[in-house]
């Protein structure tokens, strides 16, 4: 289960997150829609603490975080809370030196201090989940870009995070490349993985997402389940939203 209360995110003097209250239930998917710079990324970066909020309050799973001005979190502490989350990129971030099954282990070996033999099977494993097992020994610069990105989110879940966090996880791909990595996630959502989903992939939101959180300026407007949402929202800003992309799709 995500907590998040009152959570507060600036850049110098740019209010980026003003308050945002959200929860998420364990086995649940939340996919989070909105225009750019609404601080849809923001807020996720929040949850594994690349960017760390300057009030309010997350709690993942049993353990809660409380940010204030000022505050210092001792390393121990941050690297423990972002155990617990798994983060899929925009653009891969793979090691282009690594081929796929090292991508996959080498958080295994260096974070959760698995042997290699131990790290190579289970990264065997979710190569074979992601469907790329024959294309482990491949290094990045030989594989497709959906394919690097479903190495991405093996890897992501080669730590075994309580919850799975993607930043618009299709948005550098061609579009004939983007079913494939939605249909992973359809899958890990279908098994009840407990997922964080920033994207423009509207479909995906309608068809997968068990609510939909629309943000604008750095607060939630209006949340609920895909057909309250897409289809009976009431709220101005939302509708119109909705209308562009819909008219850009």
């Amino acid at each position: 289960m995500i907590r998040i209360e009152k959570l507060y995110k600036k850049f110098n003097q740019l209010d980026v997150l003003k308050g945002i209250d959200l929860e998420v239930e364990t086995g649940k998917t939340a996919v989070v829609i909105g225009p750019s710079g609404s601080g849809k990324t923001t807020l996720l970066r929040c949850l594994n603490l690349l960017e760390v909020p300057n009030n309010g309050a997350i709690t993942i799973d049993q353990t809660t975080l409380l940010f204030e001005e000022k505050k210092k979190f001792r390393t121990s502490e941050m690297t423990a809370f972002r155990k617990q989350t798994g983060m899929v990129f925009q653009n891969y971030n793979l090691f282009p030196h690594f081929t796929a099954v090292e991508n996959v282990m080498e958080g295994q070996i260096t974070v959760l201090k698995r042997s290699k033999n131990e790290a190579r099977q289970r990264a065997l494993e979710l190569l074979e989940k992601v469907g790329l097992q024959e294309r482990a020994e491949m290094y990045p610069h030989q594989l497709s870009g959906g394919q690097q990105q479903r190495v991405g989110i093996a890897r992501a879940m080669a730590m075994e995070p309580k919850v799975l966090l993607f930043d618009e996880p299709t948005s550098a791909l061609d579009p004939e490349l983007v079913g494939e990595v939605l249909k992973v996630m359809k899958e890990l959502a279908d098994e009840g993985m407990t997922m964080v989903v920033v994207t423009h992939e509207m479909q995906f939101a309608r068809d997968v997402a068990d609510e939909v959180i629309f943000m604008d300026q750095g607060v939630v407007v209006e949340k609920g389940t895909p057909e309250e949402v897409f289809q009976h929202t009431n709220n101005p800003r939302t509708r119109q939203f909705l209308n562009k992309v819909t008219d850009k799709g």
